[in-house]
């Protein structure tokens, strides 16, 4: 049987992922996830490729807050409402995903300032409202009214324990799953499996798998150090998991409805659609 073993979101675009028991599933992704994200000054996201010290700002829910703290600044935390309807009110901005342009509002200047003062150059917070919509690429797009949030591409991203073992027993130093950044990780199948699913079931919640996940030099990132140590996993993945000129690990997904998830659930492929 396959079950689902971990949820993670990441509330803020390159920071630090939250571990969850169950979450809702929205068509823009799981609640909270990748609803904020830095830019720079222009307007441009920024991200653990250009800026890998990202990964030391670590985040959790308490009260209807999401807090982050930094990891070498852990008497210094900084926190903002999940639930930030006041920002309607707030001044329009215009901000890039790659090729994607849309509407935002900053969370707070002073939230904006504990970044730039932290990372040493200007940026600031922003949050992606209900009535912001960012279409999925329309040549992996199962209806015209599918969106997403401020994550690369897709919605979800789900990845195999076993795919994970498999790629580990090919390196010198294992590699924690927190490289990949996924939403679901299951338990159970056969390695990789996963990137071949075009169906599948998680609980009572279906999904459309459209593509394998490309990787990046983020993947290179210690999530604990926020170095880039060398070049694995990714110069391992691509030996073996190259299509084209991408390397691929994981599997880019869609929901077909809203509902809730929960650890322990199972995961049931539709075997006709492979």
């Amino acid at each position: 049987m396959l079950q689902l073993s971990e949820i993670w979101i990441y509330p803020i675009k390159s920071l630090g992922g939250i571990s969850l028991k169950e979450s809702k599933v929205t068509h823009r992704g799981l609640e909270h996830d990748r609803r904020w994200m830095l830019v720079d000054d222009k307007g441009v996201f920024i991200s653990q490729r250009e800026n890998p010290e990202l990964a030391l700002f670590q985040t959790k829910i308490e009260n209807n807050f999401l807090v982050i703290t930094y990891k070498e600044l852990q008497n210094e935390l900084t926190k903002i409402s999940l639930n930030p309807i006041f920002l309607t009110n707030s001044e329009k901005l215009e901000v890039f995903v790659w090729d994607d342009l849309m509407d935002v509002f900053e969370v707070d200047k002073l939230v904006s300032a504990w970044f730039s003062r932290i990372l040493g150059f200007s940026v600031r917070l922003v949050y992606m409202p209900n009535q912001s919509i960012r279409k999925v690429d329309p040549d992996y797009a199962i209806t015209t009214k599918d969106i997403n949030s401020f994550s690369d591409g897709f919605p979800f991203l789900i990845i195999g324990q076993s795919s994970l073992d498999d790629l580990n027993s090919r390196l010198k130093e294992a590699v924690s799953m927190k490289r990949f950044r996924t939403n679901f990780v299951f338990t159970g199948g056969e390695n990789y499996e996963e990137e071949t699913w075009k169906k599948f079931t998680i609980g009572n919640l279906d999904f459309y798998g459209v593509k394998p996940c490309g990787r990046c030099v983020m993947v290179t990132v210690d999530p604990k150090t926020g170095i880039v140590a060398g070049k694995e996993p990714l110069l391992t993945l691509s030996k073996y998991k190259k299509v084209g000129n991408n390397v691929i690990f994981g599997l880019n997904g869609i929901a077909k409805q809203e509902g809730s998830l929960y650890v322990g659930d199972e995961v049931s492929i539709n075997k006709n659609s492979n």
